[in-house]
C-alpha cells in the first residue's frame, strides 16, 4: 500500500472509488443537478463540512463550467443540530446568501443513516425557508435510520454496519479517492 492509502484509524480492505472515478461521479452528480433544476436559476450549493465543502465546490465549478454562470456555495456545519450531542459549540458555518425561495442543494461525501442529513436540513431552515432542499452525497451506503434519500448518488456502496467508508479528497487528504475497511 502507497502512503497515500494509509488510513490510520482504518484497515482497507478495497479502493472504491479511485481518482478518476471520484472525478467522473462528481461530473455526473453536476450534470443531473443542472438537469433536474433546468439550468442555475436560483441554485445554490451547501457542502458540509468537511469534506462535503470540498465536494461542493468542484461541484459548483462543473455547474459553472458547463453553464457559464457562477452558482453561489455555503458550508454547513451540523454540530449544533446533531441530535447525538447536545453540547454549546462554535457553528463554523459559512453561508453568505440568503437561502429563502433558493433551490438548495446539501452536498455531502457520504450518507449512511441519514441523521447527517436531517441535521442538515434543520441548520438551513434556521436560516430560512428553500424553495426545495435536494440532497446529493458522493457514497450511498444504506442503513437508514431516518426516512431521507439522496437525490443525486456518485456510487451506492452495500455495506455492513461494522464496516467503514472513508471518502479522502486532496484538499484535506493529500489524494482522492474512497476505500472501504474495518475499524482497527
Amino acid at each position: 500500500m502507497d502512503e497515500n492509502t494509509k488510513v490510520p484509524e482504518l484497515r482497507v480492505k478495497a479502493e472504491i472509488l479511485d481518482e478518476n472515478a471520484v472525478a467522473r461521479a462528481v461530473t455526473r452528480i453536476a450534470f443531473e443537478i443542472i438537469e433536474r433544476n433546468k439550468g442555475t436559476e436560483n441554485l445554490c450549493l451547501v457542502g458540509l463540512l468537511s469534506r462535503g465543502a470540498v465536494l461542493a465546490e468542484r461541484i459548483a465549478a462543473k455547474i459553472s463550467e458547463n453553464e457559464h454562470r457562477a452558482v453561489p456555495i455555503g458550508r454547513l456545519d451540523i454540530t449544533p443540530f446533531r441530535d447525538d450531542d447536545r453540547r454549546e459549540v462554535a457553528d463554523l458555518s459559512h453561508i453568505d446568501f440568503s437561502v429563502t425561495d433558493k433551490r438548495i442543494v446539501i452536498i455531502d461525501d457520504v450518507i449512511f443513516t441519514g441523521r447527517t442529513a436531517r441535521a442538515a436540513i434543520d441548520a438551513l431552515l434556521s436560516r430560512g425557508r428553500p424553495t426545495v432542499i435536494q440532497l446529493a452525497a458522493l457514497i450511498d451506503r444504506g442503513h437508514r435510520e431516518v426516512p431521507i434519500r439522496a437525490d443525486y448518488i456518485g456510487k451506492n456502496l452495500p455495506t455492513s454496519r461494522g464496516e467503514k467508508v472513508r471518502v479522502m479528497v486532496k484538499e484535506i487528504d493529500g489524494c482522492d479517492k474512497v476505500v472501504i475497511g474495518e475499524p482497527l
